[in-house]
């Protein structure tokens, strides 16, 4: 009987600091909360992007909004976070709308792999599309006879 609660309280204490040693290794920030879209900011600032975040806490809805706005040359596109969080602190997201290019209608994603795998494919289509206009229009410019 004792060698069963002996391994027991074993069991608990190693279950108890492995609970704390992954606990640690989650990023913080100066809030004290878990960073939301932590691997979105890396792929933005990896490709030159700027960003700004604001937080939003609404007094009807138990929700809690986090809008992040981001661009090269203007903060044209936004991400709106809505999160709650578990009985347990951690946050849970539970819808992230991109608005790019100023768009009326969102897309809606449910996690961050699958916002980060549509960014990856429509940012640099974007990109393709206003570097040519661009060239379009240097090339009309310097075609234009002079007076």
């Amino acid at each position: 009987m004792r060698k069963n609660l002996r391994f027991l309280s074993y069991s608990i204490i190693i279950y108890i600091n492995s609970f704390f040693i992954r606990f640690e290794k989650l990023k913080f920030d100066k809030l004290g909360g878990v960073i939301i879209l932590s691997r979105t900011k890396q792929y933005l600032r990896k490709n030159g992007y700027f960003y700004k975040k604001e937080y939003i806490r609404p007094l009807l809805t138990p929700d809690n909004i986090y809008i992040f706005r981001f661009g090269r040359d203007r903060l044209d596109n936004r991400l709106i976070i809505r999160y709650s969080h578990k009985w347990t602190g951690r946050q849970r997201i539970n819808e992230i709308d991109l608005r790019l290019h100023k768009q009326k209608h969102p897309r809606i994603f449910e996690n961050e792999s699958e916002l980060l795998n549509y960014l990856e494919g429509h940012l640099l289509k974007h990109e393709a599309k206003v570097r040519a206009r661009e060239a379009e229009k240097k090339h009309e410019v310097s075609d234009s006879p002079s007076k």
